[in-house]
């Protein structure tokens, strides 16, 4: 037992206490009567500051600090899936339970169920040597979620004795290893710092996509497995339907949301829609493979800091397991809010609009630990968490710190734009400013994926796009008369870029989702057209004659064709567009055909 503190001083969320003498850095604290859990984040002699995770209102100087001697840490095992926490591993359904709808400060509860049991089969051997990482055994968690129970990353040594198959809690133990430091006892479960990485034996290129569903992305701005990527807006932009997207669409396995700070009806409809999704692969509830991590803004900003490290640790142990892991954390700048709030009860120096001079190292700490790479363990094993964190900039300014910061540290872009927002064009993903910088590394995937020139076809469509709005400021500055038809024609099949690709509901049953075949197709058959119209439109064929080809219509409309006979419609399109193209040039009397 360690002994108590005394309360000293109490500013908001930060509690200074006297007599803490030893206590070290990111250690866990009971705060006063009630017990409110806190953290260490400053040791001078004898005092600590403590920031508290919980409302500090009604305590008071003179009361206790209670040390736990350990830093704050998650519970990593069975029943992590299809569970909604708080910013600090609470289990939120089970605290409505035992505290109400008003959750009363100081109520705990274990993350992992203590009584319910899960099936444990063994797949090591007493007598077998193991090292931190090798996989003990597994436990079907969900119809589409297996856990491989893994020995702790500090455990290594001789398997003395395992468990037979059978029904076990999280608290049972299930194998005894004999260590350099003597027998330690393996449960299903284990605990490990939020703050710290878990090591892994090496970083991987990241040559992979992470398929994402959503055209613009995939095509023109594509984020690999392991990758990092912003995606910044102002409030109406569309960041957390794309979040939401991402997260039901997304070529990974595991998906971790962190509501940072977020509106609580923004929150709550996240909670009630995610558990009636489906996820398209399986059929199965989406929530059979997701952990939502909950802190509204109206909870206490401390905990908010915190919750960004409880759901990516937890994404660091599927990603031991060998899962591909995609992380959401909506949002980054409520994050840095906190902060930068915490920061200044601290009375540290302030940087640049109020945020803490260590706001870059903490957001690059934060994105750090995605990646791809080759997890610890006996056996060869390759895991990844691909990290998305969305912005929220006051006032759509990209120029501010948390923005600006964090487009340093992440390698893709998603630029939400206010006045596509507006023209309710959805993605509001800017195309002129977006970019990517896995582009090189996904293109031989993506080639060998789709059997096309991919780079090449994207780069005709990025320099189509360029074209387009450099002719539309000569329109705003002259008027459309000053154009020539080809100029018009390079127009319109920007617009049928922008309006037949780009443009993709959320909500259609067949265009929610886009595989990279069938979007890299769609893109080939509207450059062709672009081809064979600037060839009619220099022949001489009025703009307004190729414009009504009934195949204009049809790309228009093939977004909505599903994408497993999408290789028909693609070839009967293909065919359509040389018909009728022939047939117009024909057609085509010399009168309309300019004289030289």
């Amino acid at each position: 037992m360690y002994k108590p503190g005394v309360i000293e001083r109490i500013t908001g969320p930060v509690v200074v206490a006297h007599d803490m003498l030893g206590a070290q850095m990111y250690e866990l604290v009971k705060v006063a009567t009630l017990g409110l859990i806190g953290e260490v984040i400053r040791v001078e002699g004898e005092k600590a500051t403590i920031q508290v995770y919980e409302e500090t209102a009604g305590i008071k100087p003179g009361e206790h600090v209670e040390r736990t001697g350990k830093p704050l840490s998650v519970e990593l095992g069975p029943g992590m899936i299809n569970q909604i926490y708080d910013g600090i591993q609470r289990p939120l359904p089970t605290l409505v339970e035992t505290a109400g709808t008003f959750i009363t400060r100081g109520a705990t509860s274990p993350a992992l169920d203590r009584k319910k049991t899960w099936r444990f089969i063994p797949r090591v051997m007493p007598g077998q040597k193991i090292v931190g990482g090798d996989i003990l055994g597994d436990v079907s968690e969900t119809v589409l979620v297996t856990q491989r129970i893994l020995a702790p990353p500090n455990v290594a040594g001789t398997v003395k004795s395992i468990v037979k198959e059978s029904n076990y809690s999280v608290t049972d133990d299930i194998a005894e290893v004999e260590t350099q430091n003597g027998l330690a006892k393996v449960q299903l479960m284990h605990t490990w710092p939020v703050r710290r990485a878990r090591p892994v034996k090496s970083k991987l290129p990241p040559v992979v996509p992470l398929v994402t569903g959503q055209r613009i992305m995939d095509f023109l701005f594509p984020i690999a497995k392991g990758g990092t990527a912003a995606i910044p807006g102002g409030f109406g932009t569309g960041k957390t339907v794309m979040q939401q997207q991402l997260a039901k669409w997304a070529d990974a396995e595991i998906i971790v949301y962190v509501g940072c700070g977020e509106r609580g009806n923004e929150m709550t409809e996240v909670l009630e829609t995610f558990p009636e999704l489906k996820d398209p692969r399986s059929g199965q509830p989406l929530m059979a493979r997701t952990i939502l991590v909950a802190n509204t803004s109206n909870m206490p900003i401390a905990a908010r800091e915190a919750s960004v490290y409880t759901g990516i640790t937890m994404a660091e142990y599927f990603r031991d397991m060998g899962y591909d892991v995609a992380l959401m954390a909506d949002s980054t700048s409520r994050w840095a809010e906190a902060l930068r709030e915490i920061s200044g009860r601290l009375e540290e120096m302030p940087g640049e609009e109020g945020y803490p001079a260590y706001l870059a190292s903490k957001l690059a700490e934060f994105y750090e630990r995605a990646g791809r790479v080759e997890v610890i363990g006996s056996e060869q094993r390759t895991g990844s968490i691909s990290a998305v964190g969305a912005v929220s900039p006051s006032g759509g300014d990209f120029s501010e710190p948390v923005t600006q910061n964090t487009l340093r540290i992440t390698k893709v872009f998603w630029a939400l734009s206010k006045s596509l927002a507006e023209r309710r064009h959805f993605p509001a993903i800017d195309w002129l400013t977006s970019y990517s910088l896995y582009l090189d590394s996904v293109e031989e995937w993506y080639e060998q994926k789709t059997k096309q020139p991919w780079k090449h076809i994207r780069q005709d469509a990025m320099s189509l796009l360029q074209k387009d709005e450099e002719l539309r400021e000569i329109v705003m500055l002259v008027g459309p008369d000053a154009l020539s038809e080809s100029q018009k024609a390079t127009l319109e099949a920007a617009r049928m870029i922008k309006e037949d690709f780009l443009i993709q509901s959320a909500l259609h049953p067949v265009d929610s989702y886009c595989s990279p075949e069938k979007t890299t197709a769609m893109m080939r058959l509207i450059m062709k057209f672009h081809e064979k119209m600037e060839k009619a439109v220099e022949g001489g064929v009025a703009l307004q004659r190729v414009l009504d080809l009934p195949v204009r219509q049809e790309i228009a409309r093939c977004k909505i064709e599903p994408s497993e006979r999408f290789d028909e419609v693609a070839a009967r399109i293909e065919g359509n567009l040389g018909e009728q193209f022939t047939k117009l040039t024909a057609e085509t009397p010399s009168s309309e055909v300019p004289q030289a």
